[in-house]
């Protein structure tokens, strides 16, 4: 059973797989370019997204993103497997130190890790 991590419906969505995986040495490549450059992702468009303490929804809720938010991923963690409009996918991003959101709905480019694992 999936898990939808948001707290506004959206406008429209698409769905996207989120079952495949980047070979390490791409997930490294993409976070030090991410470093180098600032890279923020955006959330989808038409959502107002949850930050949990840690990557599942029984995790206490920090903060709500607003519209239109671009976030940084400085890791990725994998837990509860929700589903958003970028598909179904139990990879949770690490934006700041001990906060997490739900990758289903932050558009990355591709399915599964962009990012280093979280310790």
């Amino acid at each position: 059973m999936s898990v939808e991590e948001n707290t506004q419906e959206p406008a429209a969505a698409a769905a996207v797989d989120g079952a495949g995986e980047v070979a390490a040495a791409d997930a490294v490549t993409a976070t030090s370019e991410a470093a180098a450059t600032g890279t923020r992702y955006p959330i989808a468009p038409g959502y107002r997204v949850n930050v949990r303490t840690g990557p599942g929804t029984s995790y206490r809720i920090v903060r709500t993103l607003p519209y239109d938010q671009k976030i940084p991923i400085y890791c990725q963690k994998p837990g509860e497997r929700v589903t958003g409009p970028y598909g179904t996918s139990n990879l949770w991003d690490n934006i700041a130190n001990g906060q997490f959101v739900a990758d289903a709905y932050v558009y990355t480019g591709r399915d599964g890790y962009i990012a280093p694992r979280c310790d």
